[in-house]
């Protein structure tokens, strides 16, 4: 690599506070984030434990906990209505539903690639 195309790269890249990929990446570093957008995505709107029952292998709290984030990055809108009991629905907001088709091509390449993983071969 050239050293302009590195000077270049740590302009880019450099500043942790204000790196555009660091900051993106960060809201999706957890676990279930991209999960949880993928089965808000599936329906119009969607309640706290029908997402629940589409990924059995979360916790409630770890739900709650990407659910908030989520909304905290304005990708979801969360939505409760004034009933006994009350009722909470979720879906995305514009933000979070045009971050989809970049998503929906990243789940393509998992089911296309994912099967290969540990099956490489060490030189």
């Amino acid at each position: 690599m050239s050293d302009l195309c590195v000077r270049e790269n740590l302009k880019k890249y450099g500043d942790t506070g204000s790196c555009p990929v660091r900051n993106t990446i960060s809201r999706f570093s957890g676990k279930w984030g991209i999960l949880v957008l993928c089965v808000i995505e599936d329906a119009p709107s969607i309640r706290f434990n029908a997402i629940g029952r589409v990924i059995p292998d979360i916790s409630p709290k770890a739900l709650a906990a990407t659910l908030r984030t989520l909304e905290a990055d304005g990708l979801v809108r969360r939505e409760v209505f004034p009933e006994v009991p009350p009722r909470v629905e979720y879906r995305l907001t514009d933000k979070g539903l045009s971050l989809m088709p970049i998503l929906r091509s990243l789940v393509a390449w998992a089911l296309a690639n994912g099967s290969e993983r540990g099956r490489e071969k060490s030189v």
